[in-house]
């Protein structure tokens, strides 16, 4: 069977005494690496080459010099304070005298346009979901969107292939989080999407996946729109669907799973709330999609089997997923967290847990094995 990618991959099984699924010896693990000589990461850093030099606009005062890019091109990463408080502030602080005057250029601009000015003097936002990294996976409207939008405030889950696609006259802000630092609060987002669209500017937020998933765009649709501010969303496909298509793994299949459930891993303000709807999560007949899920899988996983999940349920953990820089890792659950490990993934990773994990070709089992799962789940439910 041909592997579904369209990149170059190597394939390498730690497990060779394959047995039929469900057996308590079995130890399914594989590793897929790319072989792309690419070692940055495809998506924007905090403090990466590539976003210092898409943002530089913000940074370009008369009064104060340029941030060093004394950077090694190959990792695309420079050195930075260590504290991510300071971090921010200075961020902000270095850029809020070119912010006011890209408003002042946008009120220009939208004065002399005739007109082509909109309705009331506000400009559209548009909320696009990017993908889950691959460009090819973008949608034909957020692609024309993105073209035509002025300003572009995007995440650090957008990869760099897909701000490639931005006009030649748009202007970019980075507005990412990852834990432990947040470029802008939420708050603060909302209010530049709020000014750049009071100032009759097409305002894109780029989101990596779908803007409705995990993402906060409800939050950011919802303050907008009582500000009196159109907002548009253009879906994206979301992790669950882009990695699991990438990997040949249905997310429901007849006799096997019948449902689906999308659940965030982090928790929020340092809690513990992921693990609370394990009782729930628990349905082996269900498919269990976790994201940003690294920090507590060890947790949810004991808290799974607790509820009643088979320890042996297939499972599988995508880092970088449908990218050229994509490495995965299958195991069964009981045995996923070690693996990953091992492997030493990180962020962004997607996990996935369920029957339907095995019948992905990657599978560390024979397709006929696979098949016989199959015809042994119909049967079940005749």
């Amino acid at each position: 069977m041909a592997l579904p990618y369209t990149h170059h991959y190597d394939l390498s099984f730690s497990a060779l005494n394959l047995k039929k699924f469900g057996s308590s010896h079995l130890q399914p693990i594989c590793c897929l690496r790319c072989n792309s000589s690419v070692s940055s990461s495809p998506f924007t850093e905090n403090h990466s080459l590539q976003r210092y030099q898409r943002d530089l606009w913000v940074y370009n005062n008369n009064n104060q010099q340029q941030p060093s890019l004394s950077c090694d091109d190959e990792a695309a990463s420079c050195s930075v304070p260590a504290d991510s408080d300071s971090i921010r502030l200075n961020d902000i602080a270095l850029q809020l005298p070119e912010l006011r005057k890209l408003l002042q250029v946008l009120k220009h601009k939208r004065e002399s346009c005739g007109g082509q000015v909109p309705k009331n003097g506000l400009g559209d936002v548009f909320l696009v979901g990017t993908g889950p990294g691959d460009p090819d996976l973008l949608t034909l409207k957020a692609v024309k969107v993105i073209q035509k939008a002025d300003l572009l405030l995007y995440d650090r889950l957008v990869s760099n292939a897909v701000l490639d696609l931005v006009g030649p006259d748009a202007r970019l802000l980075y507005v990412g989080k990852t834990a432990g630092y947040h470029s802008r609060t939420q708050e603060e987002i909302h209010e530049l999407l709020l000014s750049f669209a009071e100032a009759g500017a097409t305002v894109v937020r780029l989101k990596g996946g779908d803007p409705l998933v995990f993402g906060r765009g409800g939050e950011e649709m919802d303050f907008l729109q009582q500000q009196g501010i159109q907002v548009k969303v253009i879906p994206g496909i979301t992790a669950a669907s882009g990695i699991s298509a990438e990997l040949g793994i249905p997310l429901t299949h007849r006799g096997i799973a019948n449902s689906v459930r999308f659940l965030t891993g982090h928790s929020r303000k340092g809690g513990t709330d992921p693990l609370f709807v394990a009782e729930n999560a628990a349905d082996p007949d269900s498919t269990l999609v976790v994201y940003m899920g690294l920090s507590t899988l060890p947790s949810l996983a004991q808290k799974l089997i607790h509820h009643g999940l088979p320890p042996d349920t297939p499972a599988t953990a995508v880092e970088r997923g449908t990218t050229p820089q994509q490495r995965m890792v299958f195991a069964e659950l009981k045995d996923l967290a070690d693996k990953i490990k091992t492997a030493e993934l990180v962020s962004p990773t997607l996990i996935i847990i369920g029957k339907v994990v095995a019948l992905s070709p990657f599978w560390p089992q024979s397709l006929t094995e696979a098949s016989r799962l199959v015809e042994v789940q119909l049967k079940g439910h005749l």
